[in-house]
């Protein structure tokens, strides 16, 4: 422990100039920043301060989800934050349940996404596709055999990690609305998930508040020159401060913090030896993480081995469709169509003034086309002909010069007579009057009939 006196010296490597107006000038700085296939070390996760931080066996936080105890450490308090969010999946919760390791490993990654240390970009699938992210995979945080979510999942499951009356109404969004309620013993007073996105939405505010300049909230989860364990237990004392409230004793106080209230716990600082023996990766995380990074790139080759292939197969089809000859069935060209427009089009013949088909008719048009020009065409052999030999985006006013088709209307006229028992058009005493408005008949002339019924079905349009 160091000494009173140690509190207002500074290492000769810490910055000695006046505090900036806000604590953290940019956030752009924070996300961690590496090429795709690249693995995240344990100093880019700050491996140390997470276990620091999950191995706090200190029970002195209120229970934010159903608990036997009245009291919860850290870890209990985050991992059950994520287990009732209600973005959380089924299949995720088994696998927390049956496998608490990979229950802890999810919730550190947690929260590295959580004070945005981890952006909506990084995947954890080495098999990803998509441009708009980059794989990489986190030795230390993937040695369970579980189903790591990537960044954008994680972060709608810790938007969803709400207290049942935070789900109603919105939950603070200030660290003086948390306060307010802590002091008024509304405990929990908010989420542990929801006050970590206040605290870091708000570290340039608090950082003078709570911390000596340079440092703020953000620095905590940053590679700098301040002990692993301090900074976990800065953090801890953070939490109790703005969840349990400013006027209970914070079990993580230590002489600088009471001395100086509202201040955090004392932040040793680190020589450069001190802080190369943190973080260090053992030989089995480098070879996993080598292991991994080499499948990446070779899915990512035979991706665009793929790719390339498709482009060459889709350049010959098109190139084969511009040499290959015109088929007969082609498109006629304008002039052509013009010209067939330019013909004289027949009229349709009302029944009143055409002669009346028949069966007899019938049966005297098929021996006249047939006599006329040999083998006439059943109903199946004429269908396939117009399929193969008729263009559909030509006018058809010409079609009616072929026999075939003449005889080919004739025999479907004679099925509908015959279905019907008439022929297509009704007679003239059935026809409504002329004076009448309504398309349908007077309700006195209407009978439970089985003709009146299927007269009614067809007058609706």
């Amino acid at each position: 422990m160091a000494s009173i006196s140690d509190y207002h010296l500074l290492p000769a490597n810490w910055s000695t100039e006046p505090a900036p107006l806000v604590g953290y000038l940019s956030r752009k700085a924070l996300p961690i920043k590496r090429n795709d296939a690249q693995p995240l070390t344990r100093e880019d996760v700050q491996f140390d301060l997470l276990c620091h931080i999950f191995d706090d066996r200190l029970k002195v936080f209120t229970p934010q989800a159903p608990s036997e105890d009245s009291k919860v450490h850290f870890c209990d308090l985050y991992v059950n934050a994520l287990y009732t969010s209600h973005k959380c999946s089924k299949v995720l919760k088994d696998k927390m349940a049956e496998t608490p390791a990979f229950a802890v490993e999810l919730a550190k990654i947690s929260l590295l996404t959580n004070v945005g240390r981890i952006n909506t970009t990084m995947a954890v699938f080495p098999e990803m596709k998509t441009a708009l992210r980059t794989y990489h995979p986190v030795p230390s945080l993937q040695k369970t055999d579980g189903n790591a979510q990537d960044a954008p999942r994680i972060k709608n499951c810790l938007k969803a990690a709400l207290l049942p009356s935070e789900l109603k109404n919105m939950p603070p969004s200030t660290p003086e609305e948390i306060l307010q309620k802590s002091r008024a013993r509304q405990l929990p007073s908010t989420s542990i998930v929801n006050l970590i996105f206040v605290l870091a939405n708000h570290a340039a505010p608090l950082a003078s508040t709570h911390f000596d300049p340079p440092v703020n909230f953000l620095d905590l989860f940053l590679p700098i020159n301040i002990a692993s364990a301090d900074r976990a237990r800065a953090f801890l004392w953070l939490i109790f401060h703005y969840l349990e409230g400013p006027d209970q004793p914070n079990p993580y106080d230590d002489d600088y913090s009471r001395q100086n209230p509202g201040k955090v716990p004392w932040l040793h600082r680190l020589t450069e030896e001190e802080m190369a023996q943190e973080n260090v990766d053992t030989p089995d995380e480098i070879e996993w993480g080598k292991a991994m990074s080499a499948q990446r790139n070779l899915f990512l080759q035979r991706l665009v081995h793929s790719t390339e292939k498709e482009k060459k197969v889709k350049a010959a089809a098109s190139a084969s469709k511009l040499t290959e000859p015109t088929s007969g069935r082609s498109r006629p060209s304008r002039s052509q169509q013009e010209g067939t427009r330019d013909k004289p089009y027949i009229h349709y013949l009302p029944p009143d003034r055409a002669p009346q088909i028949t069966h007899s008719v019938s049966e005297d048009n098929r021996v006249s086309y047939s006599s006329s020009r040999g083998p006439h065409r059943n109903m199946l052999q004429h269908a396939w002909q117009v399929v193969t030999s008729t263009d559909p985006l030509a006018d058809s006013d010409e079609e009616l010069q072929d026999e075939h088709v003449r005889l080919d209307y004739s025999r479907r006229v004679d099925v509908i007579a015959r279905l019907r028992g008439r022929p297509p058009s009704p007679l003239p005493d059935l026809l409504p009057p002329a004076s009448s408005t309504s398309s349908y008949p007077p309700p006195s002339s209407i009978t439970d009939t089985r003709e009146h019924r299927w007269r009614r079905v067809e007058s609706w349009k």
